[in-house]
């Protein structure tokens, strides 16, 4: 725990950084459960005087854990062997962060599905509906009839069948009427949606450059069909050329920025679809795909932060994204979602912090916004894989860095180290050992210069 007078120092020693970083930061959904730490919290595992040896039902093994025993392990682990720098790569990194490698949620557009249903006419007469403005009339001209789409048939249908069909909706595009350009990104959106047939027919029909428009249409339904639609064709592998050579990366960001809460969510998708390809990384970035995806990450749905999280996570494994990152105030909402409960966000908002660690403005800028003492609670009730993490990331901070190591230190994040090296998964096991090795050696450094 940071006393009072080492937090009023630490604020003075960073104000001229906050002074220039925009904070976006607003508070978590009421419906998300949130942990907070407490004043003297992790100093009770310093103070604890009621070590046992049966201590496995007696509350968090680090409350049991004394001085003597603190150091026990400590002197155990400065036996091993010296601690190799090396074995914090990046390829270890990226192994234990498989919970950004299913793309499921976004190439199924279940979205898409739930509000085709709900436009369904009501088949009882007498319930009653509150009356709203009637769209412009879809165009009824053969298989785009709204009534007669199944995208169930369409993926029974041979791709030479659908030509016609798709040709039609790639014309449809360049009509005058709204609703026409409407009707016709919708189809080409659910046909895109299964088949990976259907995507490479429709990309060589000419679709994404006529779709391209669209992005920019003042019509939210006519904008949301269409950047879902790329985003379904992006996921076959020649269309991702396409798409960014045809300039669809500034009209993602424009979506991204100004679309409905889906079409915000697909737009970040389809950057992400597109960011598979690591060329496309420093174009997203340079064209302002950071600051909007961080809006997204701060106001957005649980879906919206997911996506937001998977993007930037595929954005930042460039240097330059990672700076722009921090620039646009990502550190602060990330180290809100760490301790957040019940929204499956907390385990990859660490992930993102991790690979901001790989920059010195991201390093400061975490333990600025209390990032440590965030960590050290993840450590003590989080999740096993949210303990991996969080440990790795202390790792990190405190490799080359004394000053983050007392910061650790006196969070009270030894105890709780310790009993992690003791008790947690085997990678939890090996980067809390090694973590401890690096304080023990600020311990000894501390002792010897005291006179």
């Amino acid at each position: 725990m940071v006393s009072l007078e080492n937090s009023h120092s630490h604020v003075s020693s960073t104000t001229h950084y906050s002074q220039t970083r925009p904070y976006y930061y607003t508070p978590p959904p009421s419906s998300a459960k949130v942990h907070r730490r407490s004043i003297g919290r992790s100093m009770r595992t310093i103070r604890s005087n009621l070590y046992q040896t049966d201590y496995e039902n007696s509350g968090p093994v680090y409350e049991n854990l004394t001085d003597s025993v603190v150091d026990f392990r400590l002197t155990e682990l400065a036996k091993k062997l010296p601690v190799d720098k090396s074995s914090f790569s990046d390829v270890e990194f990226l192994e234990i962060s498989h919970t950004f490698s299913d793309f499921s949620a976004y190439s199924s557009d279940i979205s898409g599905e739930l509000e085709r249903l709900a436009y369904i006419p009501n088949s009882d007469p007498n319930q009653s509906s509150v009356s709203e403005p009637e769209p412009e009339p879809e165009p009824c001209v053969g298989f785009l009839q709204r009534e007669t789409f199944s995208t169930e048939i369409m993926e029974s249908i041979e791709p030479e069948d659908l030509q016609p069909t798709v040709k039609l909706c790639v014309d449809s595009l360049q009509s005058p009427s709204v609703a026409v350009k409407r009707s016709a990104a919708e189809k080409l959106r659910f046909l895109a949606k299964n088949r990976a047939d259907n995507r490479a027919l429709i990309g060589e029909s000419g679709a994404i450059p006529a779709l391209l428009p669209l992005l920019r249409c003042s019509d939210p339904r006519t904008q949301e069909h269409a950047v879902t639609a790329l985003l379904n064709l992006s996921l076959h592998e020649p269309n991702k050329t396409l798409i960014t050579n045809s300039g669809a990366i500034k009209s993602l960001i424009y979506v991204l920025k100004t679309g409905t809460e889906t079409s915000k969510q697909n737009a970040a998708c389809g950057l992400l679809s597109l960011a598979l390809i690591d060329e496309n990384k420093l174009s997203i970035g340079a064209c302002g795909a950071i600051a909007p995806l961080v809006a997204l990450l701060i106001n957005g749905t649980n879906r919206g932060k997911k996506d937001a999280l998977t993007t930037l996570y595929k954005l930042c494994t460039v240097r330059l994204n990672k700076e722009r990152a921090v620039s646009a105030g990502a550190v602060k909402p990330l180290v809100g979602l760490v301790c957040e409960e019940g929204t499956g966000l907390a385990e990859k908002a660490m992930v993102v912090l991790s690979s901001l660690t790989g920059i010195e403005m991201g390093q400061e800028s975490i333990v600025e916004e209390g990032g440590i003492a965030a960590l050290v609670e993840v450590i003590e009730d989080g999740s096993d894989k949210g303990k991996e993490f969080a440990v790795m990331t202390l790792l990190q901070l405190c490799v080359d860095s004394v000053r983050n190591r007392g910061l650790l230190v006196r969070e009270g994040g030894i105890p709780p180290l310790v009993a992690l090296s003791q008790t947690g998964t085997a990678k939890a096991k090996h980067k809390a050992e090694t973590l401890l090795t690096y304080l023990r050696e600020s311990r000894q450094e501390a002792s010897t210069s005291t006179p």
